[in-house]
């Protein structure tokens, strides 16, 4: 009875309302999407976080100004013209926006362009030496991403390769070698920088070395856990078993395949190198005038911040800028790499 009523239902649908569709093989096995590679999808993931491009763009247009900008303005960042000293900034256009030249000493404000019979404007301004703030601060910026990018970079060098070896062939060479790092740790970083600083000349080249006497103990740390975690998977054993060396197994299948941390632990350690500059520049340990840093000049600025506050905040703002740029742009690329981490 059952099986009756079944048929008279299926005889009620009208065949007219059904299509049949061919179905093609080989567009059924097609995928879809674009394969991706790691870089690829990474970059996917970066970009869609404006935080992260923001500062990405922020960082480009700093460093290109940090290179073109003196050439911009037209004017040394050495030069001294004393009967311009201590002119604040002006840019035709925007004097709604306080770059008029205008100072206040007490409560009367001056315009010290009229004052000093000064026809050509300063954008940023200038010290107390009468150069250009300008051609100092993207100067000093330029220097100051140099320093901190060849702290970092040696920093990388040093600890990758350090870490790299104590953490593949582990045992007594993997102990030794962290002993000696424990040790570099157990000494106050400021102290033997102090040190490194005072015994020789003061330069870029002094400060640099100096920053990276311990600086590459925690990117080392970093790679040797990284190593240590994958030196006993499937793809290394293989790879030893087909006879490859320690040198190719560690650059070529270790060190490869922890590249995304190298590179997040790179971009944090950038501003952390420009900042310490920064702050020995700014206790006097850094440059030696009249070249210039960000700390330099904000170290100059400081002592006229009462009277003359644009000498401080204009290096001040640049720093803040590269500082937070580069921590968001870290944070990205942490994020990009990994998005197991993603908060």
């Amino acid at each position: 009875m059952a099986e009756q009523n079944s048929n008279a239902k299926a005889e009620q649908f009208d065949s007219s309302l059904f299509q049949q569709v061919e179905f093609n093989e080989q567009a059924g096995e097609r995928i879809a999407g674009k394969s991706l590679n790691f870089w690829q999808d990474a970059w996917m993931r970066l970009r869609k976080n404006k935080a992260a491009i923001i500062s990405l763009v922020l960082i480009i247009v700093i460093a290109i100004m940090s290179l073109a900008g003196p050439a911009i303005s037209g004017r040394d960042a050495y030069t001294q013209t004393i009967t311009q000293a201590k002119l604040p900034p002006k840019v035709t256009g925007l004097e709604w926006a306080g770059f008029d030249g205008m100072a206040t000493l007490g409560e009367t404000p001056i315009d010290f362009y009229k004052q000093k019979q000064v026809k050509e404007n300063y954008w940023f301004g200038t010290d107390h030496l009468g150069r250009d703030l300008w051609s100092r601060v993207w100067e000093g910026t330029k220097i100051s991403l140099f320093i901190g990018l060849m702290a970092a970079l040696i920093d990388v060098l040093v600890g990758v390769t350090y870490g790299g070896i104590s953490a593949y062939y582990g045992g007594r060479v993997d102990n030794i070698m962290q002993r000696i790092a424990e040790i570099l740790t157990g000494v106050p970083n400021l102290i033997l920088i102090i040190l490194f600083i005072l015994i020789l000349e003061p330069g870029i080249t002094t400060i640099i070395l100096a920053m990276t006497i311990t600086g590459w103990i925690g990117m080392s740390r970093l790679v040797r856990g990284q190593i240590l975690k994958l030196k006993n998977q499937e793809f290394v054993l293989a790879a030893r078993t087909l006879g490859a060396s320690s040198a190719r197994l560690v650059f070529k299948h270790l060190i490869p395949n922890t590249l995304g941390t190298i590179i997040i632990s790179l971009m944090f350690t950038i501003p952390g190198a420009i900042f310490f500059e920064a702050f020995l520049s700014f206790i006097g340990l850094g440059l030696a005038p009249p070249q210039p840093s960000l700390g330099t000049l904000i170290n100059e600025g400081y002592k006229e911040l009462k009277t003359f506050p644009f000498l401080l905040v204009v290096p001040s703002t640049v720093l803040v800028l590269l500082m937070i740029s580069f921590n968001m742009l870290a944070d990205g690329l942490r994020d990009a790499f990994d998005p197991r981490l993603r908060r």
